[in-house]
């Protein structure tokens, strides 16, 4: 039965890809329950399978079996519009890779999440105001983001991801590109957020940055999740 708390959940998934050698196995029998308001990191080795399994949360896949339920709804059961309305009205994403506009302003690239959302546009434009008051970006809003520091793009990454008050942000090697300073303060970014409410869950390879979390997952090589 499904917990009527958890935002995120997956019941015995596998996941496995076809290749012309044959099918290769990435996961197999996660189980894992993400809570509201929970922030939860998953580490393990390359090849575990830590960023499909980020991929399925996010929506942005389905198992190959097994159950994955995003607020109850089990996506397997949906159509793929249902799929993607639900990810684009309730996940946040934050990658390595900022996927910035160079050339256009701060506020731009926030506002750009809102290019295929039913909003009225002076709602988005209040909502991306918030999104960059948050993460302390209103006196850069102009600025092109091809001028800001790797810091300050991975800062505006989440404040579009957040723009849209997701229900999970998730996030894929966040301070892979950075050094510790950085990295740092992109945590605490997380870290804050998270204090107000909203539910993270984190991929890294970097095991200094677990302070950060509530909770630790471990993927092993054989695929399967430890608590």
């Amino acid at each position: 039965m499904s917990d009527s708390r958890s935002v995120l959940e997956m019941q015995n998934v596998a996941k496995s890809f076809r290749t012309p050698h044959g099918d290769v196995d990435v996961l197999r029998h996660v189980n894992l329950a993400v809570a509201a308001g929970d922030f939860v990191a998953i580490t393990g080795p390359s090849g575990s399978g830590k960023s499909t399994c980020l991929h399925l949360a996010a929506l942005l896949d389905r198992p190959t079996s097994g159950r994955v339920l995003f607020s109850g709804v089990d996506v397997s059961t949906v159509a793929e519009a249902e799929l993607c309305r639900l990810r684009k009205m309730n996940v946040g994403m934050v990658f390595q890779n900022y996927y910035l506009l160079p050339r256009r302003s701060v506020f731009e690239n926030v506002l750009f999440r809102f290019r295929y959302l039913n909003y009225d546009r002076r709602d988005a434009a209040s909502r991306v105001t918030y999104a960059l008051e948050t993460m302390g970006l209103l006196s850069v809003a102009t600025r092109p983001a091809r001028l800001l520091s790797g810091g300050e793009m991975q800062r505006v990454a989440i404040a579009r991801a957040i723009a849209v008050e997701p229900r999970l942000l998730v996030a894929d090697e966040p301070t892979g590109n950075m050094d510790r300073a950085a990295a740092n303060g992109v945590m605490e970014c997380f870290e804050r957020l998270n204090g107000t409410g909203i539910t993270v869950l984190m991929v890294t390879h970097n095991e200094a940055l677990l302070r950060f979390c509530r909770r630790h997952l471990r993927l092993g090589r054989d695929g399967c999740i430890e608590d």
